[in-house]
């Protein structure tokens, strides 16, 4: 498939596009959609998030911490880019950055526990 595939459409018809390249766990793919439409929409949470995450499931872990970086810095609250981020950092043996995006993620999660 060409990059016109992925390209095609609106913004709504290349999210759901993404949305079911992902929940049938073809991650690749599912971020050439969203590659373009984050480009298009940097101010969305939700696709950005998308793409991280399809980025860590296809092992391309140091573009996911890169845009969940972004998510952080476009909105500190969220906390499943932050738990992500530490995630993502953990799987790179990077544990001492991992654990404040790991400890943010549980406080805004209401997991004072864990803190």
């Amino acid at each position: 498939m060409d990059m016109k595939y992925y390209d095609h459409g609106t913004a709504a018809e290349r999210w759901e596009r993404a949305r079911m390249f992902f929940d049938a766990r073809d991650y690749t793919a599912a971020a050439r959609v969203l590659s373009g439409l984050v480009e298009e929409v940097p101010e969305l949470v939700g696709p950005r998030l998308l793409l991280a995450r399809s980025y860590y499931h296809s092992a391309q872990l140091w573009r996911a911490e890169a845009e969940l970086r972004v998510l952080v810095e476009l909105d500190p609250v969220e906390h499943y880019a932050r738990l992500m981020l530490g995630r993502t950092l953990q799987r790179q043996g990077r544990p001492d950055e991992a654990e404040p995006h790991l400890r943010i993620a549980s406080a805004l999660a209401g997991d004072f526990e864990q803190v």
